[in-house]
């Protein structure tokens, strides 16, 4: 048996299954919690590195389950945006679970720790599983999936605020699946297929016969995965949720969760949905309006946050908005830039969540106005942080410039420039909450906590050190990854 030809099934199949062994070794064998995790995120990068290699030489490939061809069998398709997002996703998240190997003894209670590890796995795997599987109640399946894991990887904390915002995520969460649900049995039941491929070349048909039933499945798929993806203002379960979740739960939450239901709704959009019927409504429109609202509003409410990890979560808001915002302009380059931007967000926010759980493992302090002089005294997160900020702002040379840049070139390529203005408003309202935190970490006078800080272990130095390198190599040489990135823009527009 040829193991890489299996690659696309087993890079979700092996940490689904050590998922399900993780709660055994927690009881009898503690120690291996860490490496079995680690073990199976690390063969899941591989895989996703070997098969980008693989799309790039030879373009993409489909996978069957159990050699059932579609539209019988559930189909895997491997095209460019499916490797890249792999790719991020199984990347970032090694380093965040690397980082929370010492983090979560400081955060968890030992006894719950195994039970972490099981749900971190089970979330890779379903993640991984959105964005290459090529049938949508397959995806559905891993929507849920990941929905439950990420209720869990907050509730797991065990406060009264962590229960609280799982609580209002499981909810909406549920809403919006339901919301999916839907929109799939309305699919189903005009086109008679789930498979992505199958469903397109049905829907022009159905369209003429079922216009109205397409328009209703079309707009409960944007507010299902509009919901999950806290597209605004459909956000009100993130800033509880990412801010009061273990650190590791808040950078993964943040770099990845969110962006990978816009994976989702990118893939149907542009591959499923014929562009007559995005014509007959104004979908784009309606998408391009709530991501800039998204990219001001988020970026206001974050200036006025004195919570560390509550102002990064209002942030976040607003960077997912750039990525809709690449969605909705439907441009070449605009798709580049809010493609190229799930992975930058992915590398930029992880750094400064992780960071941020640096400063309150080594102070206790999660107030902004409290962490003055800590780059005196924490200098490697404090330049991660510094880093991040720069990145975050679209400083050139980090990785956020190409992004921006990008975005702003799409949206002149299509003679709207009032989003170039949005994108350069939303960069100084971000140098707006950012930057004072730099001058202050490295300008002003250590006080009480910040002076005499918990030396950090190197399990959380090392990823912040990697990050770090990220955002300043891929802001340097961002060819190494646009490749791939425009492959699959140009493969969505049909160009």
């Amino acid at each position: 048996m040829n193991l890489s030809q299996h690659l696309p099934a087993l890079i979700v199949v092996v940490p689904l299954f050590f998922a399900f062994v993780m709660p055994l070794l927690a009881r009898w064998r503690k120690q291996w919690c860490v490496p079995v995790t680690l073990g199976a995120i690390i063969f899941s990068f591989v895989a996703a590195v070997k098969m980008a290699f693989q799309v790039m030489n030879t373009g993409p490939f489909s996978y069957y389950m159990g050699d059932w061809p579609p539209p019988w069998g559930i189909e895997l398709g491997i095209d460019y945006l499916a490797a890249f997002a792999a790719l991020t996703i199984t990347g970032v998240g090694l380093l965040i679970i690397w980082y929370g190997s010492k983090d979560l003894l400081h955060e968890l209670k030992a006894e719950v720790i195994g039970w972490y590890y099981t749900l971190y796995l089970l979330l890779i795997a379903s993640m991984v599983g959105i964005v290459i599987t090529n049938d949508i109640f397959n995806m559905f399946v891993f929507l849920e999936i990941c929905a439950i894991a990420a209720c869990g990887i907050i509730s797991i904390k065990e406060s009264r605020d962590c229960i609280e915002a799982a609580f209002k995520y499981l909810v909406l969460s549920v809403l919006g699946s339901g919301a999916f649900l839907l929109a799939v049995a309305m699919l189903y039941m005009v086109t008679g297929h789930l498979n992505f491929t199958f469903m397109a070349e049905a829907l022009p048909e159905a369209m003429a016969l079922y216009p109205n039933n397409l328009l209703v499945a079309l707009a409960l798929l944007i507010v299902g995965l509009g919901v999950k993806a806290a597209l605004f203002p459909l956000h009100v379960w993130l800033p509880d949720a990412h801010s009061s979740a273990p650190s590791p739960s808040s950078a993964v939450l943040s770099a990845l969760v969110i962006k990978v239901y816009a994976v989702a709704m990118i893939r149907l959009l542009y591959l499923v949905f014929p562009r007559e019927l995005l014509g007959m409504a104004p979908v784009m429109e309606i998408i391009l309006w709530m991501s800039s609202l998204a990219i001001i509003i988020g970026s206001m409410f974050a200036i006025v946050q004195d919570d560390i990890k509550k102002m990064l979560a209002y942030s976040s808001i607003a960077q997912i908005g750039y990525v809709f915002l690449g969605v909705g302009l439907m441009s070449e380059s605009a798709l580049v830039g809010g493609i190229l931007h799930i992975f930058n967000h992915a590398l930029m926010k992880s750094m400064l969540f992780l960071a941020a759980g640096a400063f309150i493992y080594g102070t206790g302090v999660r107030k902004l106005s409290e962490l003055k002089g800590i780059g005196h005294t924490m200098p490697i997160p404090a330049i991660a942080f510094c880093i991040g900020a720069f990145s975050m702002v679209g400083i050139p040379i980090t990785s956020g410039f190409i992004s921006k840049w990008y975005l702003a070139l799409g949206s002149l390529d299509v003679g709207r420039p009032f989003f170039m203005g949005v994108i350069l408003i939303s960069s100084l309202l971000n140098g707006f909450y950012y930057l004072p935190i730099v001058v202050n970490a490295f300008f002003g006078e250590p006080e009480k906590a910040v002076a005499k800080p918990k030396p950090l272990p190197k399990q959380m130095l090392v990823p912040l050190t990697i990050l770090s390198f990220g955002v300043i190599f891929f802001g340097v040489f961002p060819s190494l990854i646009l490749g791939i990135v425009y492959r699959a823009a140009q493969l969505l527009l049909g160009l």
